[in-house]
């Protein structure tokens, strides 16, 4: 039986789509994006949905990309790396531009291609022991499809400082950078997310989705096509480079890869 990386729970106004790869904490691979594409379609055309939860069963949000898969892609050719780069890059555009308002729910860690789905929500909130890495440098990649949706929610400066360096950053700070708009203690999330339901049931759904639709004209988040074609190129070269390939090797393999090692 093939694997059911993502559960749904939906009423009449709310749907949550539920992360659900607890044991690899959660981290996506094609299966997660594919299945994750098919149900932001299908949601985005439900009439009286006014609401989209992005949340993640067990201890953490997402440890990014499955370093499984990666490693397997790394042993592609390009043009299927550009491929894989390709759905991530439609997830990323489909979860931006949905079409009523988005809430993440993140706990634990939320690392790589997690501050991505993160970012790409119109708000998100979190536990106050959260923690948040853009960690794809350590391995000789990039953060690049991410990023355009990383630098909005975070700002170009700090986006840049996280992005480039790798180094993990805690809750209090993703909130002083915008990536989040409230934190909670982890006892106290669930009550604190049937709050901000509460809090989009009182507007009328037209209304929200009018604004958001204006709001993403006014300020647009959303990258060109250029600007798409150009991070998936990134991602796609940097995954078959020799530093890529030994990025991934060495941390498999537990060794040192030789850019740490150099003085």
């Amino acid at each position: 039986m093939s694997e059911t990386t993502l559960l749904i729970e939906q009423d009449k106004h709310v749907a949550t789509l539920w992360l659900n790869r607890p044991a690899v904490n959660n981290a996506f691979n094609a299966t997660m994006i594919e299945e994750l594409l098919h149900a932001l379609d299908t949601l985005a055309h439900h009439p009286e949905l006014r609401l989209l939860l992005l949340r993640a069963k067990g201890k953490h949000f997402s440890a990014g990309a499955d370093l499984q898969w990666m490693k397997a892609a790394a042993q592609l050719d390009y043009q299927d790396n550009l491929k894989d780069a390709q759905q991530l890059g439609k997830l990323m555009h489909r979860l931006a531009s949905f079409p009523t308002p988005t809430l993440a729910v993140v706990q634990g860690a939320a690392f790589g291609g997690a501050l991505g789905l993160i970012s790409c929500c119109d708000m998100a909130i979190a536990t106050k022991e959260a923690i948040f890495s853009l960690s794809e440098v350590r391995l000789g990649i990039a953060p690049a499809v991410i990023s355009p949706y990383v630098v909005h929610a975070m700002g170009a400066r700090a986006a840049r400082r996280y992005a480039l360096s790798g180094e993990r950053f805690d809750a209090f700070t993703a909130m002083k950078h915008g990536l989040l708009a409230e934190l909670y203690p982890a006892n106290e999330l669930d009550a604190a997310v049937s709050q901000w339901v509460h809090t989009f049931m009182l507007n009328g759904p037209n209304a929200m989705r009018a604004t958001k639709a204006l709001l993403q004209e006014i300020d647009s988040h959303l990258p060109s096509t250029d600007v798409r074609a150009q991070t998936e190129n990134t991602i796609a070269t940097l995954r078959i480079s020799e530093e890529g390939q030994v990025g991934l090797r060495t941390f498999f393999d537990k060794t040192t890869p030789p850019w740490q090692e150099e003085k």
